[in-house]
């Protein structure tokens, strides 16, 4: 993005204000303006980067960076891939031993969302289940699930 069509147009703005004075006021104004370029431009590049960042925030996957290029400024959207399943936890001696069989009732409701909970994850309810009793058992939150919320990066770089 070129940023010197905004900063002309700022440039252009100023003069015109002061063009109803005398010469000084006018020569002032042609001084002035140049020498705001370089506060002007940070102020656009500081303004890219706040909106790059607000839109990275509400992007789901995927996050927009202000690279810097010369005196332009580009903007470049970087997807990235949903995170997969996660890798199930290593088995303890006690899941990796002997095999016991046991009959376990389960209301109507609870067996649905034990069914659901084992799809989302991708793996029997069997399995759910044994991670979920393995988690009870050794204090965990009382849920199987090993997924955690991603937190949300913004990087780039600047090349003057």
């Amino acid at each position: 993005m070129d940023l010197n069509p905004y900063l002309e147009t700022l440039r252009r703005d100023l003069e015109a204000s002061a063009a109803p004075g005398d010469d000084d006021v006018r020569r002032a104004a042609g001084l002035l303006s140049g020498s705001l370029e370089a506060a002007a431009r940070l102020s656009l590049l500081e303004a890219l980067s706040d909106a790059a960042a607000e839109i990275t925030t509400k992007l789901d996957n995927a996050s927009v960076e202000v690279r810097l290029r010369g005196r332009a400024a580009d903007l470049v959207v970087n997807e990235t891939a949903p995170p997969g399943p996660p890798e199930p936890p290593p088995a303890t001696e006690a899941e990796s031993g002997d095999v016991a069989r046991i009959t376990l009732r389960l209301p109507e409701g609870l067996k649905s969302q034990v069914e659901r909970a084992a799809s989302t994850e991708g793996i029997s309810v069997n399995a759910w289940l044994v991670r979920a009793i393995g988690a009870a058992v050794r204090g965990g939150s009382g849920g199987p699930t090993t997924r955690t919320r991603l937190g949300r990066r913004v990087t780039g770089y600047a090349q003057a």
